[in-house]
């Protein structure tokens, strides 16, 4: 083999990468461990010990904890719980904002219709333009988009293409600005390790919040609109006496005594308040490093801290804007505190008998940022409410906003222009204000509070603050959030409860170990204990190479990706079956061992090329329509199935070439007692029984048609919209039972109850309001679905809140449009799929014949699973829905069952090329039986995989594991009767015209 200096060390820096990556995994559960340990099952101590860490230093002197959470492989929501949620941010409502609600006709119509075919379209600014001109087709966008908000960037006569690329630009924008907003909050929900992202469908935004436990919170969270506000601010000074008193108060209230002439004296000394006065929306680390050196005193100071820290309450937690000097900000910041205490200060703040003492009109708002690089500490800002609570000035009179530069100071600012009501506003505001700051806030939020130096008219202004580029840019994004009145609904949703996510992780291991030992046993028992042992050692390379490649990405292992993993697992043994199979070949031959292993390597190298190939295309595909778990599988295949490659083709034999050069193999002959005489001569007709294979496989399409026509497909929510509610029960329960008693509440409805896994736990799907999207919808629904089962004496006397505490364990929602959404993506996935490998067996083999015979056989895989699924479901134990698994699995199985036929292929052109005069019938024939022993032994080893996957990997995946398993024998019967016979007609046919044209040209 060429190159072994180049593999070793590729292999060499291949490990040393995923074992970096994979010991963060490592730290953090090191530093968990010692969490519980401390905690002894306390959830506050446990908090507050990994509160304690987070920015701490744990791993090569280098990352925080923080920084190794962020690093290690995640465990995705169906491991360990919590929500999955798709947004749709609604582009019509920004078109509609854009062009000031234009009341044109030919525009509302539009718009509606665009809306309406919103499945069908990435693009909705296209489809919304297109269906504009079938109703007007001399439309001139810019008659609808030349506003005042847009008069800069659209005049009167732009033409239509203009317009469209500065809506196009300005929806970007809103996007942007929603995406951002909903980023703000996420974090501020404080979930570890969330994931949002924007998705290729306009306006669509996943967002994944593992571990959350209030999901009416979070739907109320994501779709509330942003608020936008410009609030006058009261300065430290203005009411510095009132905190004073109002922290006596608060001790009293608290029962502790004080002295009063203390409270002054010791909140003088605790902040340097320069910096805050000077730049109050940056303060340097110098006030957390002061924190942490009063926190790192001696035992008799840190007993007098804890004596001032109860005579002073709110002062411990929030460090006065006070100079060491005693002087009081002329800031709005009023101090700072920790993340962990901003909720204690609210409360402190909204007690009665401080609201008295504190301006009647003075509100109090957190930074959205944080002070410090640790990101711990927040500051408070003072408002003031003179416009009857409301603010003076909205987001909604910003006509726009940018990042700008300042040559005067070289500093990033923001450069912001208002409407005409809103520069009236403004000028009045900043000429009131000159001298003291004007607060710019967000979802309650202060994202910065800016000095008035002057007023401004004309509603054209510029803020500064010794802002970076990023947050001038982010400044910027958050004052055009204010612009666009864009509604955003949730489309989507997921719910999985911690315990269903524990039970999938036991499920998903020991699928995983399982299969793993059942390989490698078969490896031994069919191929003897060196070649077994050496396919073993690649399996398991195999498996940490791939964990590592996706901990270098951050991906997050789901149950899917479980499957993924342990699927490739299957398809690495296929490369060493084939290797191995071939080398037994060569050694009937007569050849030497070396010779043997050596050809074994070379002649099975573009087989196990091809289908590997074959295979990543599938998963490439699956990838790009699939959404969620879906994709998390492909991508683990992905990775899998390269890995693989480079384990069994080249590892591998590094180690046999070592072995051989070293003398440790002799007498190998890759055949155990069991396997020694099976298929090593067979002398099947495969051809000539090809009628048989025609017919049967007919009359099975025909039984699958039928039923499809009477019986149909049981579709899941993901396809017809709805909701799923998985619930459990202390005992053994009836689904009709459960139906009779949930029909009355949900009548005018589609509804349907089946067991999923235990007896006691069943599954709840329907329909009803699923296109209500209001507030308190999901509450209703389960409100039905308790008291239907409460009233039946399902369960005990407990409350709603216990009853979805304890006997949901996860919920789905999936609005209409997304529905149509995924169908279609569904349908181009497998189209596609076909397509391009039959495009790519026509690159590869240079025979149209191997391309038609593969479509064609890949076809009747893909209509016999549908039509077994549509005669099956609700007949077998086990939930037969078709939703985005089910798709997954046929394109896994498409892309799967090419590998049987490119190796039958590969075979036949091998023999061809030897002797291109020898009957094609002889050719494919021989081609069949030489390749059979490998096309039944890589079946059987996937079985093996899928097997054990279906037993032991959950509920969630068995369907998926079924029709893989159904396709893998399918897709292997096929190969046999299906596929090649067809190409051999093919063949016959071009080879009996090219006969008759010869015979014709050389009677002439």
């Amino acid at each position: 083999m060429q190159n072994k200096g180049f593999i070793r060390v590729f292999a060499v820096l291949l490990t040393l990468v995923c074992l970096f990556y994979l010991s963060f995994s490592l730290v953090t559960r090191y530093q968990t461990n010692k969490a519980e340990e401390y905690a002894n099952g306390d959830s506050t101590k446990y908090a507050q010990y990994m509160d304690s860490i987070s920015t701490e230093k744990v791993y090569l002197w280098y990352y925080t904890f923080k920084q190794c959470r962020e690093m290690e492989i995640g465990l995705g929501l169906d491991l360990k719980g919590g929500m999955n949620v798709t947004l749709q941010i609604s582009v019509a409502d920004v078109l509609k904002s854009l062009s000031n609600n234009n009341l044109d006709p030919n525009f509302n119509k539009a718009l509606a219709i665009a809306t309406a075919n919103q499945a069908e379209n990435k693009d909705f600014l296209s489809a919304f333009y297109n269906e504009y001109r079938k109703l007007d087709p001399n439309v001139r966008l810019a008659a609808i988009f030349s506003t005042y908000q847009l008069k800069d960037k659209i005049t009167p006569n732009a033409t239509n293409d203009e317009v469209l690329k500065v809506l196009r630009s300005e929806l970007d924008d809103a996007i942007d600005n929603s995406f951002n907003v909903l980023r703000t909050r996420i974090d501020r929900f404080g979930v570890v390790a969330p994931n949002i992202q924007r998705l290729e469908k306009d306006g669509r935004i996943l967002v994944e919040l593992p571990g959350v436990k209030e999901p009416e919170r979070v739907r109320k969270l994501l779709q509330g609109s942003a608020n936008l506000e410009f609030w006058e601010t009261y300065n430290l000074s203005e009411f510095y006496n009132q905190l004073a008193a109002a922290n006596d108060i608060i001790a009293q209230a608290e029962n502790l005594t004080i002295d009063s002439t203390s409270v002054v004296k010791n909140t003088t000394a605790s902040v340097d308040s320069t910096t805050l006065a000077q730049n109050p929306t940056n303060v340097q680390d110098s006030v957390a490093q002061k924190i942490k050196k009063e926190l790192n005193k001696t035992e008799s100071d840190q007993q007098r801290i804890e004596t001032w820290k109860k005579q002073n309450p709110l002062f411990a937690k929030l460090q006065l804007n006070v100079s060491q000097q005693g002087a009081v900000s002329q800031s709005p910041a009023v101090g700072i505190a920790h993340y962990s205490d901003t909720a204690a200060v609210n409360r402190y703040l909204q007690i009665p008998q401080v609201r008295e003492l504190l301006p009647a009109n003075i509100m109090f708002k957190w930074t959205v940022k944080a002070i410090d690089e640790k990101e711990q500490y927040y500051q408070l800002v003072a408002l003031k409410a003179t416009n009857g609570g409301r603010p003076p000035l909205e987001g909604d009179v910003i006509t726009d906003a940018r990042e700008d530069f300042d040559r005067t100071t070289n500093s990033a600012v923001v450069s912001m222009t208002m409407n005409a009501e809103g520069s009236k506003i403004w000028e009045q505001l900043t000429r009131e204000n000159i001298g003291k700051c004007i607060a710019i806030v967000l979802d309650n939020q202060v994202y910065s509070f800016p000095v008035v130096n002057t007023e401004i008219s004309g509603g054209s202004s510029q803020i500064s603050g010794n802002f970076t580029p990023e947050e001038a840019k982010d400044l910027a994004n958050v004052l055009k959030s204010g612009k666009m009145a864009a509604s955003v609904k949730i489309v989507q949703e997921d719910i999985i409860g911690p315990s269903l996510g524990q039970e999938a992780i036991q499920s998903g291991i020991m699928s995983f170990i399982f299969a793993l030992i059942l390989l490698m046993v078969y490896m031994i028992s069919v191929y003897g204990v060196v070649p077994g042992l050496i396919a073993n050692g690649g399996l398991i390379c195999n498996m940490f190479f791939t964990l590592g490649v996706l901990a270098s990405f951050q991906a997050v292992l789901t149950l899917s990706g479980i499957a993924g993993l342990v699927l490739s697992l299957g398809m690495a043994v296929d490369a060493n079956v084939l290797i191995f199979e071939r080398s037994k070949e060569e050694l009937r031959l007569g050849k030497n061992l070396k010779s043997a292993i050596t050809d074994g390597y070379k002649n099975a190298f573009s087989a196990i090329f091809d289908s590997n190939l074959t295979s990543i295309i599938t998963g490439i595909i699956l990838f790009f329509f699939g959404t969620g778990p879906i994709k998390g599988f492909a991508t683990t295949l992905i990775i899998g199935i390269i890995m693989s490659f480079f384990t069994a083709v080249f590892l591998t034999r590094l180690v046999f070439e070592k072995g051989l050069e070293k003398g440790w193999f002799k007498n190998l002959t890759f055949t155990t007692s069991l396997t020694k005489n099976l298929l090593a001569h067979p002398n099947i007709n495969f051809l000539g029984k090809r009628k048989i294979g025609y017919t049967v496989a007919g009359i099975l399409v025909v039984i699958g048609a039928i039923s499809f026509t009477i019986k149909g497909l049981n579709q899941g929510i993901e396809f017809t919209g709805g909701r799923n509610y998985v619930v459990r029960f202390d005992k053994t329960v009836n689904t009709q039972e459960i139906a009779n008693l949930l029909k009355p509440e949900f009548e005018g409805s589609t509804l349907s109850v089946i067991t999923i896994g235990s007896d006691n736990q069943v599954r709840i799907s329907t329909n009803y309001k699923i296109m209500d999207s209001s507030d308190g919808i999901d509450e209703e629904i389960e409100g039905k679905i308790y008291r239907s089962i409460k009233n039946g004496n399902l369960i005990g006397d407990e409350s709603l809140a216990q009853f979805k505490d304890q006997h949901i364990m996860s919920t789905q929602k999936v609005g209409p449009s997304i529905a149509d959404d995924i169908k279609i993506a569904a349908f181009w996935a497998v189209l596609f799929s076909l397509i391009a490998i039959a495009l790519y067996i026509l690159l590869r083999f240079r025979d149209i014949s191997f391309s038609v015979g593969t479509l064609v056989a890949l076809a009747f895989d893909t209509v016999i699973i549908i039509g077994f699924y549509s005669i099956f479901y609700g007949i077998l134990p086990f939930s037969m829905e078709i939703d985005q698994s089910f798709i997954a699995a046929i394109l896994t199985v498409i892309g799967y069952s090419v590998n049987d036929k490119v190796v039958v292929f590969d075979r036949v052109r091998e023999v061809a090329n030897i002797y291109p005069k020898r009957d094609k019938f002889i050719v494919i024939n021989d081609a069949l039986n030489s390749t059979l022993s490998r096309t039944i032994s890589t079946s059987l080893s996937t079985a093996i995989v899928l097997i054990c996957i279906f037993v032991l990997g959950g509920d969630t995946i068995r369907s998926f594991t079924f029709a893989m398993l159904l396709g893998v024998i399918i897709g292997t019967l096929s190969t046999l009767f299906m596929a090649v016979p067809i190409a051999y007609e093919l063949q016959s046919r071009k080879q009996k015209k090219e006969q008759a044209q010869e015979a014709a040209s050389s009677k002439k």
